[in-house]
């Protein structure tokens, strides 16, 4: 039997390949194997990023698209970087996202920190659906370990007790706020699926 294919409003193949581990019963894609084109993220929220991403895809497209938007958000700074985690330094790159969050997070106390996801699925007739996870940590005051990508080195999961950087691939998929979110969106596109 085919796999239902489902295209990720997404150019990250590190996302692509964690979403593809994460639903190995479909088919994975990422959106630029279609065609080259730039969404502008001008979204002021996780579900409107997200939102503006799916949308996208789908009309240029023709097709149902899913979108994610995350990031992670931190007590101390107001939920910064918040939507600008991923170009918090201005140019994109995890090392200098990285090294910003934690000088500004020099001699704060609380450090406590949560990745946050949101899920926009928009079918090809453009109906939405959306679900949100998330999981919960702190800041550490260093990088450990060269797992994952993004902010994992310098978060520590309150859930694995350990910093993401030094989790496996399965132990950061089974507590992510990615995994979570789609583990909802999925369930209401099947949903969805069956009453079509």
């Amino acid at each position: 039997m085919d796999k239902k294919r489902i295209i990720l409003a997404s150019g990250n193949k590190h996302k692509i390949g964690e979403i593809a581990a994460m639903l190995p019963e479909y088919e994975i894609v990422g959106y630029k194997d279609f065609a080259d084109f730039e969404i502008e993220e001008t979204g002021e929220t996780f579900y409107e990023n997200a939102l503006i991403k799916a949308k996208t895809v789908s009309e240029k497209l023709h097709a149902a698209a899913l979108a994610d938007d995350s990031g992670i958000c931190v007590d101390a700074l107001s939920g910064a970087p918040g939507v600008y985690s991923a170009r918090y330094a201005g140019d994109g790159d995890d090392e200098h996202n990285n090294d910003l969050l934690l000088k500004n997070m020099e001699g704060k106390t609380d450090r406590k920190a949560k990745f946050v996801c949101c899920m926009v699925y928009c079918s090809e007739k453009g109906d939405i659906l959306s679900a949100f996870g998330e999981v919960k940590g702190e800041i550490l005051t260093e990088r450990h370990g060269k797992n994952g990508f993004g902010y994992d080195p310098i978060f520590y999961s309150y859930e694995l007790n350990k910093p993401m950087g030094i989790a496996s691939a399965e132990e950061k998929n089974s507590v992510s706020h990615r995994h979570r979110a789609l583990v909802e969106i999925i369930e209401k596109i099947e949903e969805y699926e069956k009453k079509r």
